[in-house]
């Protein structure tokens, strides 16, 4: 009677691991594991054109201030210019007034009363040069007043296209931004799917270890054996440190404050106090040690001395992308300290985990 039963324990154990199994075999080749990868780097080149796109609109945000200093200086010399005209203006009027009032002779008139030949061929020069000049004075703020009226709607054109501008970058961003929410959401989607369909083969690894476990017992009869404590995964405690090295000068300032901003949000277009881009982290860390940058990554790397990769010291800014999209500061040992993006925020990261551009040395 216990030989039947062990006999159906057996039967029942081996069935039992036959269709776990296959349960298993049939799930590894039939269903594709998530994409996770090709995901990732969806979400990372749209986040890279959604950065371009903040970039240009730095550029472009930095023209328009640029461009309403021009116009302010052109309407203060416009009014002093109208204020020149008004006053020549002032002046020949009233030199018509009095000759209608008669307090004088109109100057014509007394040119052709004159007897004396030489007197009138004298007063004759002296009217017409007198003309010419109050002409080309007139002629000359006329001139000047047009010019700068011509300069004027040439920088409100300016200012016009300007803000059309930003407009058209803002709606893209905007778009990218939007692209950039779906990608991260299937990603996160498709990492849930990955850590239930673990869990699942997990699941069956372990109930077909179960059955063969049943399985060795009801044939060697041995006692059961109490299952050994799973040995824990061993874990790399150690993290490489991510301090900057030491750095010299004012670089040091510049290094200090941006390493001070770790953790913070990543905003486009933002230069802090607690949400950078990375050329506004870049550019509020210079302006600590006294050095002024633009907000802008391609724009800063022309502020500087150009500096190779072998040569780079804690401080010196560091360039991605072609074109320039990307700027973070080197920290030294191989490591740079930048806003990456809305995912990452600001962070230390590796000197060529991305495509490398370029190096300049601010101050």
């Amino acid at each position: 009677m216990f030989d039947g039963r062990k006999r159906i324990a057996s039967v029942l154990a081996t069935l039992c691991i036959t269709a776990l199994s296959g349960s298993v075999l049939t799930a590894g080749p039939s269903d594709a594991d998530p994409d996770i990868p090709g995901v990732t780097q969806r979400v990372n080149t749209l986040y890279q054109e959604a950065e371009q796109a903040s970039e240009r609109f730095n550029v472009a945000r930095d023209n328009l201030q640029h461009a309403q200093t021009r116009l302010h200086a052109l309407d203060a010399d416009l009014a002093r210019q109208r204020g020149k005209v008004e006053a020549v203006r002032k002046e020949v009027a009233a030199a018509v007034i009095a000759q209608y009032q008669g307090q004088a002779l109109s100057s014509t008139t007394q040119v052709l009363l004159s007897d004396d030949p030489d007197t009138f061929l004298d007063q004759l020069t002296t009217i017409s040069e007198f003309n010419d000049q109050r002409s080309q004075l007139m002629a000359h703020f006329a001139v000047q007043a047009k010019q700068l009226e011509m300069r004027q709607r040439a920088a409100k054109r300016e200012l016009a296209q300007i803000a059309e501008t930003k407009k058209t970058l803002a709606a893209e961003k905007a778009q990218i931004d939007k692209k950039a929410s779906a990608a991260k959401a299937l990603l996160d989607r498709l990492k849930a799917e990955a850590a239930r369909e673990a869990a699942r083969r997990k699941a069956a690894r372990q109930a077909a270890a179960a059955a063969r476990a049943m399985q060795a017992a009801s044939v060697t009869q041995v006692a059961p054996v109490a299952p050994a404590t799973p040995a824990r995964a061993s874990r790399d405690t150690t993290r490489s440190s991510s301090a900057a090295a030491p750095a010299s000068g004012r670089a040091a300032a510049a290094v200090q404050f941006a390493m001070a901003q770790v953790g913070d949000a990543y905003v486009f277009g933002a230069a802090g106090p607690s949400a950078w881009d990375c050329s506004g982290l870049t550019m509020t860390a210079w302006a600590q040690a006294g050095v002024s940058l633009p907000h802008s990554s391609s724009g800063q790397m022309s502020y500087g001395t150009p500096v190779s990769q072998s040569q780079l010291q804690p401080g010196d800014l560091v360039f991605y992308y072609s074109p320039v999209s990307h700027v973070g500061m080197y920290i030294g040992n191989g490591k740079i300290v930048n806003a990456l993006n809305p995912s990452a925020g600001v962070q230390v990261s590796a000197l060529n985990s991305m495509p490398y551009s370029g190096a300049v040395r601010p101050g």
